[in-house]
């Protein structure tokens, strides 16, 4: 089986991978004959199905700038419009339709999911933030399942959402968990919004972004509070008897699994674990912890349902024109201060809980960009947290 090239280059139009190569290099150096095949499988590079998938967006955004502004009647409420499809365990996209907006429930409970995992996550963008769809243009929503043999992975191909079954033995069917679903969505949003480039600490942003929404498309869907919240990134997709609980904890990055045959979760909480490496292109789904965790610090220091004030300050901050698609950690961090400011005050708790955030996870700040030009010693000019308890939802 050939399959997509997850992530394996920092062109524009990357095709987007929920289970990281690092995983399922492990897993084809440490599996079972079968396990190695199926890790080895969605490893294999299909140049093909990447040149189709650049070619497609271009097309896209080709249509849409010849198409100019919507015309869709701004009195009619924006619903979500979905379609999902069934592969047949073969490679071809997308290919046979199984469920429509409105139509009832399959037969097929992979379909399902997928077609709820679609309309949380469009739920939650129009209610949360006022965004139709993916592109905020009322894209319409297709996914596939049933993609490949034992293909362990699920993917945005910017087009649309793919989903393996997995192998049953170390991964479970990827419509499974939510928070996948809207991370791999999420890939969309920011595509269409920073476009963060995919290398590097860029990339790793990428990365976080989608688990900090994909996160909250789950929190949102189940109504919890940040304190409330599991914060882990493919809870349920480990099958039985693998040594883990996710693919990620954004609480307690490097954590979420120690497995003989996955591996071991590598990612960093702090600046002081960044991992330099040329693989995955720089790291970017092992170096995305240190942002996570810096999202999980506001969000639980504010209390209250995360996509509130935590979620609007990120969502805001990847909408900000000023981020550069080439955006370091600090270029990002320096964005959430600004645009919590902005949202909430220069003297507002919310920005004093992104500075604490960003200070512990030590990434720096330009501070001399954030007070007037005037450049001050670490720590200087942050506000106290201790208000922040009295602010709590919880």
């Amino acid at each position: 089986m050939s399959s997509p090239t997850c992530g394996c280059s920092p062109s524009r139009h990357p095709v987007h991978c929920v289970v990281p190569p690092h995983v399922l290099r492990h897993i084809a150096k440490n599996g079972t004959p079968e396990q190695r095949a199926s890790a080895l499988d969605t490893l294999a590079l299909d140049q093909t199905a990447r040149s189709l998938r650049m070619i497609t967006s271009l097309r896209m955004e080709g249509a849409r700038a010849l198409a100019g502004p919507s015309l869709a009647n701004p009195t009619v409420p924006p619903k979500a419009n979905r379609s999902i499809f069934d592969a047949g365990h073969t490679e071809h996209a997308p290919g046979t339709l199984k469920r429509s907006e409105g139509q009832a429930a399959s037969k097929d409970g992979t379909v399902n999911e997928a077609y709820d995992g679609l309309g949380a996550t469009f739920d939650f963008y129009l209610k949360a933030y006022g965004r139709v769809s993916i592109d905020n243009a009322g894209l319409p929503l297709h996914a596939t399942v049933h993609y490949g043999k034992s293909y362990d992975n699920a993917f945005w191909d910017g087009t649309q959402m793919i989903f393996g079954d997995g192998d049953g033995q170390l991964f479970n069917r990827f419509t499974i968990s939510l928070d996948v679903i809207g991370h791999e969505l999420t890939h969309g949003v920011t595509g269409s919004e920073a476009d963060l480039r995919y290398v590097g600490q860029s990339g790793a942003l990428n990365e976080s972004v989608s688990d900090v929404f994909g996160s909250l498309v789950k929190q949102y869907a189940h109504k919890q509070t940040a304190n409330k919240a599991d914060w882990l990134i493919g809870a349920g997709l480990l099958a039985p008897g693998v040594k883990g609980r996710a693919l990620r904890d954004m609480a307690h990055p490097g954590t979420a699994y120690d497995d003989k045959v996955l591996g071991t979760d590598p990612q960093p909480a702090d600046m002081k674990g960044y991992v330099h490496t040329s693989q995955d292109n720089g790291g970017v789904h092992i170096n995305s912890g240190i942002p996570n965790r810096a999202f999980y610090l506001v969000a639980t220091a504010l209390g209250g349902h995360a996509w509130e004030r935590a979620g609007r300050i990120w969502y805001e901050t990847i909408r900000d024109p000023r981020l550069k698609a080439t955006a370091t950690f600090a270029d990002f961090a320096m964005r959430t201060v600004l645009n919590a400011s902005s949202l909430f005050g220069t003297a507002s708790v919310e920005r004093a809980a992104v500075l604490h955030a960003w200070q512990t996870v030590g990434v720096p700040i330009p501070t001399n960009k954030l007070f007037g030009g005037v450049a001050l010693p670490p720590g200087a000019g942050l506000p106290s947290l201790g208000a922040t308890a009295s602010t709590r939802k919880d």
